[in-house]
């Protein structure tokens, strides 16, 4: 299952940062971030809880940016 988020981004460094740091979350298949449209797409592994994920997601990615936002 993908989904798409609205996600807050300071810089193109930032946000590939927290691509990778998504992409080595448990639960997550696959995942992109764009800077430009301050969106981020993840596809979920298969049995896997998206809401459980991201919030995973979202302590990953405040590791790389204490105030990333995350709409989920």
């Amino acid at each position: 299952m993908k989904k798409t988020y609205k996600i807050e981004v300071d810089c193109a460094n930032c946000a590939n940062l927290m691509e990778d740091a998504t992409r080595k979350t448990a639960g997550v298949a696959a995942a992109t971030v764009n800077f430009m449209t301050q969106k981020m797409i993840v596809e979920f592994a298969d049995g896997h809880e998206p809401k459980k994920v991201m919030q995973d997601v979202l302590k990953a990615c405040k590791k790389v940016e204490p105030d990333c936002e995350i709409e989920f």
